[in-house]
């Protein structure tokens, strides 16, 4: 690990003052809070930044809900926010991504503001060895005709096929989410979550619109009622807190059988966190069936591409969504208070 300045200031304005932005995006300063993936990072001298600001002194904490939205603090850990009463009834599919996504250590020290700005797990983004475009940009993609089972078959690019390693995010951006945050001298700015992550094209160094100073200090969403039908299924190697090879959120809106309103995020399978909209489009109007599901899996991965060692991602994908459509389907939400299928 290479030498680096240390501080926790007191204020998000001292935060993001204290942060050294280098003009080349991720060489500039870092800020630290669970610091589960920084700090991973920093010892395998991928992340070498020269100052590391610690926000643990910031007021960013809190669950709450006025007015019909809700705000999340991004200093609320991933498991606080498993456990609330919003996540856990209101919208099932943000608990389960919390609760598949780590182990328990890890849930109740990362954070909800670094957990969606986490970075991927590509083998040869960590190695610090390999030719790897994200890392070291120009030098190459060594996952394309490499070990690249885990790796992304949406979203992706002749310079990067580095997967995105998130599930909270995936399900979030179900919600049209809006990411709040903050700037030195431009101070707070809101960016739809959606408009969050940038695809690698031709520079994957870029991972997302953030500036080196600008600090997340939290989420703004609202949840229909119809949250409560949602589900997050996750298709991994073993059942104990790994990485998926393939994973889907899924919100329903149902007059019966008829589905009125899909919505649908897919993990595991893309470079960035991914709303399958054609999908979703396709799904209005149809009755809930396993060919409903099949087809809404088939539009969802319809331009995936797979190389030598994940191309079995796209067929488990569709697999994947259409568990997704007939789970949350089939969901017992008939407890759930005020429950109104179709309100807002």
């Amino acid at each position: 690990m290479k030498p680096f300045r240390y501080q926790a200031p007191s204020s998000v304005d001292a935060a993001v003052e204290a942060v050294e932005p280098m003009g080349v995006p991720g060489q500039g300063g870092a800020f630290l809070a669970g610091g589960t993936t920084l700090i991973d990072l920093m010892k395998l001298s991928v992340a070498t930044p020269p100052s590391v600001t610690d926000i643990k002194n910031l007021s960013l904490d809190g669950i709450e809900e006025a007015d019909g939205e809700v705000r999340v603090g991004a200093r609320v850990t991933m498991a606080e926010a498993a456990s609330h009463p919003i996540f856990l009834d209101r919208a099932p599919v943000l608990s389960d991504a919390l609760w598949k996504a780590a182990s328990p250590q890890l849930r109740n020290v990362a954070t909800l503001g670094g957990n969606i700005l986490q970075r991927t797990r590509c083998p040869y983004f960590r190695d610090n060895v390999s030719p790897c475009n994200k890392r070291d940009p120009g030098s190459g993609c060594a996952a394309i005709g490499g070990i690249n089972r885990l790796l992304a078959v949406l979203g992706t690019s002749e310079s990067c096929i580095a997967t995105y390693a998130g599930d909270f995010a995936n399900a979030l951006i179900l919600f049209d989410t809006t990411v709040e945050t903050h700037r030195a001298a431009e101070g707070p700015r809101q960016i739809p979550l959606e408009d969050l992550h940038v695809l690698p094209e031709d520079h994957p160094e870029r991972e997302t619109v953030l500036a080196d100073d600008e600090l997340i200090t939290g989420y703004r969403f609202r949840l229909p009622d119809w949250a409560r039908r949602s589900v997050y299924v996750k298709a991994r190697d073993r059942e104990s807190y790994a990485f998926a090879l393939a994973s889907a959120a899924v919100a329903l809106d149902l007059d019966g059988e008829t589905i009125r309103e899909a919505r649908i995020g897919l993990g595991g399978v893309a470079t960035v966190p991914w709303r399958a909209r054609e999908a979703e489009d396709f799904l209005k109007g149809k009755t809930v069936s396993e060919e409903t599901g099949l087809q809404a899996g088939r539009i969802a991965f319809e331009n995936a591409q797979g190389y030598e060692h994940n191309a079995f991602k796209i067929p488990l994908g569709r697999q994947v969504v259409a568990k997704a459509i007939l789970d949350a389907a089939r969901k017992d939400v008939s407890g759930s208070a005020g429950q109104s299928e179709g309100a807002n």
